[in-house]
């Protein structure tokens, strides 16, 4: 069977069978192209791969494109993900991803950012032009309610209530859950959508998507990842714009909320997925050390 075609079955499968979502689909299909494109390399064909020789391509990830353990896991899954796939078409009986083992996750403790240098990276961004609008529309709703970029990405403008400060957010597995965004969101969502949105949009464009570019269509998740990497740039702070998210969690800890409450706002299925949030700054351990052990005190702590 021909790459493309294989690849397109494959993808196919994920969503009429597996239930995948197309978020899923997508990362699957380009980890796949990988591996097949790594197999045209070696000259092996796809029923003669064994475990060696995926476990050969695994290192050479790891090695020469150095994924981390997140990302390494991710292409065992949709290794055998295709491998299944591959039995099932009757291309070979076995399944040499079968045996693959996930490495354990590194939990690293996330990058957050205060609200001091928040406010700086939006004042970065020129609200005079509607695309400068909406992208501070866009990551004040982010940093407010939590989202994934996926999720920003996704939102329709029937999905915002406005007066309310709640929104309607489609996350992973394509589960839907209800989000909060404060006040400042909601200001920035109605100047955008009073005067930025209609202006991308022009006269006849009738898209539902909130967030669109200059083209009038749906702002891509690369098309905001791109955006707030320049306004990062320019603030001088973290380029990666799950930090806002990150953020987000880290500060309603802070604030005294309960670690379900932020699961149920993140849309994490395991508790201890948010728990990695519990974390604190050295100087909030500092003060509590402080407070609670007040003979420290004259110790030059």
């Amino acid at each position: 069977m021909e790459k493309n075609e294989l690849l397109n079955r494959f993808c196919s499968r994920l969503i009429a069978i597996e239930r995948r979502s197309l978020l899923t689909r997508d990362c699957y299909r380009c980890e796949i192209k990988r591996f097949l494109d790594f197999l045209e390399t070696e000259k092996i064909s796809v029923d003669k791969a064994d475990a060696q020789i995926l476990s050969s391509y695994l290192v050479m990830r790891r090695n020469e494109e150095k994924i981390d353990s997140r990302t390494c896991a991710k292409a065992v899954s949709a290794l055998r993900s295709f491998f299944r796939f591959v039995t099932d078409e009757g291309i070979r009986k076995d399944n040499p991803a079968s045996i693959l083992e996930s490495p354990k996750r590194q939990m690293k403790l996330p990058e957050v950012m205060d609200g001091k240098t928040v406010e700086a990276l939006f004042d970065t961004v020129d609200i005079k032009s509607p695309h400068g609008l909406r992208d501070r529309c866009l990551f004040e709703l982010i940093y407010s309610a939590g989202l994934r970029v996926s999720e920003a990405s996704g939102l329709n403008i029937r999905d915002v209530d406005l007066g309310g400060g709640v929104a309607k957010v489609k996350g992973k597995g394509n589960k839907e859950r209800l989000v909060l965004f404060g006040p400042q969101a909601a200001m920035w969502l109605k100047e955008y959508l009073n005067e930025g949105r209609p202006k991308l949009a022009g006269k006849v464009n009738k898209t539902p998507a909130l967030f669109i570019a200059r083209n009038g269509k749906r702002l891509s998740r690369k098309g905001i990842w791109k955006n707030y990497a320049k306004s990062a740039a320019i603030a001088g702070t973290s380029s990666h714009l799950h930090t806002l998210r990150h953020s987000f969690a880290t500060s309603l800890l802070a604030g005294g909320a309960d670690l379900r409450t932020v699961q149920e706002l993140l849309g994490h299925a395991d508790l201890s997925t948010t728990q990695i949030y519990t974390h604190v700054d050295v100087g909030l351990l500092r003060e509590n050390h402080r407070r609670f052990l007040p003979e420290l005190r004259t110790r030059g702590l």
